[in-house]
């Protein structure tokens, strides 16, 4: 069994895999890392590999404590990959992201993949038919658009996350739901119109906290898979030891 750690900007989501079947997942907050992992390989007591990809700033001594218990791996940018990265920079591509590319690249091979994880942030990211990853974008989630609206203007009140009730807002609260959830939704389908112009045998993969709202409202057919980056998790390693 493989306890795949997935360690973002807002909360923490696991997985227990064996083989490729997910036996259960878990979502928790930062603080509560070492009492959910316990819990976890309790239950799971014949897990024998940890797999960890962070962006978030947990300290890898935080796994470490676990090391008694089962092997503990840490995916970096010297892993091995099963696509070519040609990002200009790609030091700076977050590990995540190219967990997602390699998740895309292992379970639709052949295909152009657009993948999309709408978390804290939305990132794109666009693997080739011939496994060449190319790049794509960054923009804000639901949540920072709400604070940027907030946080930067003198009198509009920081809300939560809404669905809004009329395309045109007739109150302050209803306009700001209608534009950032409307904006959010018409910014990944405009993402995605000009992927489709440009490349044929084309599939789209949606990730992510919002991915199952998003998946109702798209224009767009996709694959939505809110596990999608734990999957790959796994997927990765099994390349990784199969590749070494």
């Amino acid at each position: 069994m493989i306890l795949t750690v997935d360690v973002g900007n807002t909360r923490i989501k696991a997985a227990v895999f064996e083989g490729n079947t997910v036996l259960e997942s878990f979502v928790f907050k930062k603080n509560e890392l070492q009492e959910k992992i316990e819990n976890i390989l309790k239950k799971f007591q014949n897990c024998s590999d940890l797999v960890v990809a962070s962006v978030g700033n947990i300290e890898k001594q935080s796994f470490l404590a676990f090391e008694k218990h089962l092997n503990i791996h840490f995916l970096t940018h010297e892993d091995i990959f099963p696509f070519v990265n040609k990002y200009a920079t790609p030091k700076t591509l977050g590990i995540d992201r190219m967990v997602l590319a390699s998740g895309a690249t292992l379970k639709f091979p052949k295909q152009n993949r657009l993948v999309i994880d709408a978390g804290t942030c939305i990132t794109y990211d666009f693997i080739d038919e011939n496994d060449n990853y190319l790049g794509g974008a960054i923009s804000p989630g639901l949540r920072l658009r709400y604070e940027a609206l907030h946080n930067y203007t003198a009198k509009l009140p920081l809300l939560t996350f809404e669905t809004p009730e009329l395309y045109i807002g007739n109150s302050t609260a209803q306009a700001i739901h209608s534009g950032v959830v409307n904006g959010f939704v018409y910014e990944i389908d405009g993402f995605i119109d000009e992927y489709r112009a440009n490349f044929s045998n084309f599939i789209i993969i949606l990730t992510g906290g919002d991915a199952d709202f998003l998946a109702k409202r798209l224009k767009n057919t996709i694959f939505a898979n809110s596990n999608f980056l734990l999957e790959s998790l796994n997927q990765t390693f099994q390349y990784k030891i199969d590749n070494d």
